[in-house]
C-alpha cells in the first residue's frame, strides 16, 4: 500500500490496547482505539478505516452488535473486521461468521500470528478494492493502468466517458439500495450495448463513483455512445421509485438526474500521460 493503513483497536483491556497500538504503529499502521462499542461505531464513521480488530467482551455493547452496524452501514460496510477474544464456542464462531466477521483469533494469542492475519487481511482487501462492490467493474489503479496500455500500444482507439450527475443527491432522498440499483442498470446497459454493437476486447471500468469509461475503438465508439445514451434516457424515469413517478418526471424537468457524457479519441491529441487523457475527458463533457 502506498499510504499507511489505518486499523482500529476496539478493546476494553487498557494495557494490552496500549500495547497493540504501539506494536502496530510500530510495524507501519495508522493506528486508532477505542474501549466502548459506542465509541467504534462512531469513530468508524469519522475515520476512513482499513480494517478493524475488535474483542467480542466490551463494557457497553458487544463486538457483535458493533460488527452488525458496520456492515448495516454503506461506509463500513465493507471494512473487513478480526474478532479478538476469549470465547472459544463453535457459536460464538459462527455467529462471527454470519456478519462476515473475515478472522477470528483466540487469546491469549501469538503477536506475530496476529501480525500476519492483519497483514493477509490487508492485502486481500487491497485487492478486492480494486473493483466496485455495486457494479463489480474493475476502478482505482486497474482503470489507469488500463487506459495507460490502450496510449501506447494501441492505435484508432476511443474513449466514451458516462457519467451519472446527482446521485448523490439522489441517494440522500430514496436511500443506498434504489442508487445501488441506478449504477446496476446503466452498468447492463452498457454492457448489453456492447455485446450488440461493440468489440469482445472493449473494456468498461469507473473513472470515479458515479462515472463509467468505456475503451473501444474509433470506428465503434458513435454507435456504442448513441445506444448506451438513447437507452439510459428512455429510462431515467424509471430510476425513480415507482410511488414518486410523478415527481420523477418533476425531478427529470430539473434535471436531478444528469447524464454527462464525453468522449475522446487518438486523433483529439498527442497525449502522453494518463491525466492528460483524463483531463481531455473532463473538458469534453457535455450534458445528455
Amino acid at each position: 500500500m502506498t499510504e499507511k493503513a489505518q486499523i482500529l483497536i476496539v478493546e476494553d483491556d487498557l494495557d494490552l490496547s496500549e500495547m497493540l497500538n504501539a506494536y502496530f504503529r510500530v510495524q507501519g499502521y495508522e493506528v486508532l482505539t477505542a474501549t466502548w462499542g459506542e465509541d467504534a461505531v462512531r469513530m468508524s464513521q469519522e475515520f476512513p478505516l482499513d480494517l478493524v480488530v475488535l474483542d467480542i467482551r466490551l463494557p457497553d455493547i458487544d463486538g457483535y452488535e458493533v460488527a452488525r452496524r458496520l456492515r448495516s452501514n454503506r461506509r463500513t460496510q465493507n471494512v473487513p473486521v478480526i474478532f479478538l477474544t476469549e470465547k472459544r464456542e463453535r457459536m460464538d464462531k459462527l455467529t462471527g461468521l454470519e456478519l462476515g466477521v473475515v478472522d477470528y483469533i483466540t487469546k491469549p494469542f501469538d503477536i506475530q500470528e496476529l501480525r500476519l492475519r492483519v497483514r493477509n487481511t490487508l492485502r486481500r482487501a487491497e485487492q478486492t478494492a480494486l473493483t466496485n462492490p455495486v457494479t463489480n467493474l474493475s476502478e482505482g489503479p486497474l482503470i489507469d493502468e488500463k487506459l495507460r496500455d490502450m496510449l501506447f500500444q494501441v492505435s484508432n482507439w476511443g474513449v466514451l466517458s458516462i457519467a451519472i450527475d446527482g446521485l448523490d443527491k439522489f441517494r440522500e432522498l430514496y436511500g443506498f439500495v434504489a442508487a445501488d440499483d441506478v449504477m446496476r442498470a446503466v452498468t447492463l446497459m452498457m454492457n448489453n450495448a456492447i455485446r450488440e454493437v461493440g468489440n469482445e476486447s472493449d473494456f468498461i471500468g469507473h473513472l470515479g463513483p458515479h462515472e463509467f469509461v468505456i475503451i473501444t475503438d474509433n470506428a465503434k465508439l458513435a454507435t456504442i455512445r448513441e445506444r448506451i445514451e438513447v437507452r439510459i434516457k428512455q429510462s431515467m424515469e424509471y430510476f425513480y421509485p415507482l410511488k414518486d413517478r410523478e415527481k420523477a418526471r418533476q425531478a427529470m424537468l430539473e434535471n436531478r438526474l444528469r447524464l454527462l457524457v464525453s468522449q475522446v479519441v487518438e486523433k483529439d491529441g498527442n497525449f502522453e500521460t494518463v491525466d492528460s487523457l483524463k483531463e481531455a475527458i473532463v473538458k469534453s463533457r457535455v450534458v445528455k
